[in-house]
């Protein structure tokens, strides 16, 4: 399958996504707005599509360029990201809060990866990681450019909108939250809860194009029930004959209805991505 970012249409997308973005010349020096700390590394501000977007740089780049991708609460589980930057890899971050994992959300994508891996020279195959509702994002766009995708790590996903925000099934749900989430694809609710694009409809693109999938669930979650969610996903990856192992939290947290835990497995998912990102 011929790649959406191949060499020949390189230029047109300069000038459709990055040109109108930023003004004056692009260098080393000046393409971002602002540098912060992340956790002892240097995090780089800029904007893609009108919409705030970061990079966490490592002490030393790797070769090629590796990164991951963040899809939502960046901050949650950080210390696996961290390894990650010792590795060489860069931490990048573009917020499309507010849109459930949309197809505007995915043109932002479109956008921000154009910027990274054309402009910035990152590898065209980064690492997605979806923590919660960032799992709409993550396997909206892998089903739009599987062919970009390296592997997938996923925290506790949405991977149904049904589930939540909706409530319509064991969780608990957010009615304002489903409000927002029809309101974002244009859609009354019983033609929400017909839907047929959310990431458990993916699971023949992902097979297809054999992405490695990881995922960590905790077993009293009822704000994304992994029986709704991440259960059914690996279910219809099997029948597909694709592996996707699951992580198992027995308890996460009281406050959090169980949607929160410590992580026990850290150094599992770092190696993960180090093994498909080479």
């Amino acid at each position: 399958m011929t790649t959406l970012f191949s060499k020949t249409r390189r230029a047109a997308l300069l000038l459709l996504f990055v040109l109108p973005t930023f003004t004056g010349a692009v260098s080393a020096e000046d393409w971002f707005e602002k540098k912060s700390d992340w956790h002892g590394f240097e995090r780089w501000h800029f904007t893609v599509a009108e919409r705030a977007a970061y990079v966490v740089v490592p002490k030393k780049a790797a070769a090629g360029k590796p990164w991951v991708w963040r899809a939502r609460f960046p901050d949650y589980h950080f210390e696996m990201d961290v390894e990650l930057l010792k590795h060489g890899f860069h931490i990048g971050y573009v917020d499309v809060g507010g849109m459930f994992g949309n197809s505007r959300a995915m043109d932002i994508g479109d956008e921000f990866y154009s910027f990274l891996t054309n402009e910035r020279g990152f590898a065209e195959h980064p690492a997605l990681e979806g923590v919660s509702r960032g799992g709409l994002f993550v396997y909206n766009w892998t089903a739009r450019h599987p062919e970009n995708v390296a592997c997938i790590y996923c925290d506790t996903p949405v991977l149904d909108f049904k589930s939540w925000p909706a409530g319509k099934g064991a969780g608990i749900g957010s009615a304002g939250a489903w409000k927002q989430c029809l309101a974002a694809y244009g859609v009354t609710e019983e033609e929400g809860l017909k839907f047929s694009g959310n990431p458990l409809d993916h699971a023949a693109i992902v097979a297809k194009h054999r992405i490695p999938v990881l995922h960590i669930v905790s077993e009293n979650d009822v704000v994304v029930p992994p029986a709704e969610n991440t259960y059914l996903l690996q279910a219809g990856l099997k029948e597909l004959g694709h592996d996707m192992p699951v992580i198992s939290v027995p308890l996460g947290t009281e406050k959090s209805h169980g949607h929160h835990f410590t992580h026990p497995e850290q150094d599992r998912v770092v190696q993960f991505i180090l093994q498909h990102t080479k």
